[in-house]
């Protein structure tokens, strides 16, 4: 749903002049998705759009251009290597232990990055614990950070 929005969003912006989050708003509700500001505000930042200064002297939302951020492994693999200590899955559960007081920075990123598996995330101190959607997502999460860490 938030990949397909987000997507919505980029085609919008590509094929109309936008200048306002209400103006993204009403286009996007054109095109069958209905949105809140708030939801749009956040795509805006995800999406790293920026506004652009047209010949009519009006700005409009382009795409800045910046490297996929959606890259999941990437940015796992970043935030892997500086903070988590060690991980297991237990059933549906991953369980990630990171250095003092970066579980919640570890879990509030892994929460941004769409992974599809993922229902949600609880972190404490150095201890985070991803709920999967099944034991086998959970295994193959464990697995993904395993090939991240070589």
């Amino acid at each position: 749903m938030k990949k397909d929005r987000q997507s919505t969003i980029l085609q919008v912006i590509a094929s109309t002049d936008i200048e306002t989050q209400n103006h993204l708003i009403e286009e996007l509700a054109k095109a069958g998705v209905v949105s809140t500001q708030a939801t749009v505000s956040r795509d805006i930042k995800e999406l790293h759009l920026i506004k652009e200064l047209t010949p009519r002297g009006t700005y409009r939302y382009i795409a800045s251009g910046k490297p996929d951020i959606h890259n999941h492994t990437i940015r796992l693999k970043g935030i892997f290597k500086e903070s988590v200590t060690s991980y297991a899955s237990a059933q549906n559960i991953v369980v990630i232990k990171t250095l003092p007081g970066l579980a919640s920075a570890a879990c509030s990123a892994i929460d941004g990055m769409g992974i599809r598996d993922l229902v949600g995330t609880i972190a404490g101190d150095d201890t985070g614990f991803l709920a999967m959607s099944d034991s086998g997502a959970a295994e193959r999460f464990c697995k993904e950070m395993e090939d991240m860490l070589k």
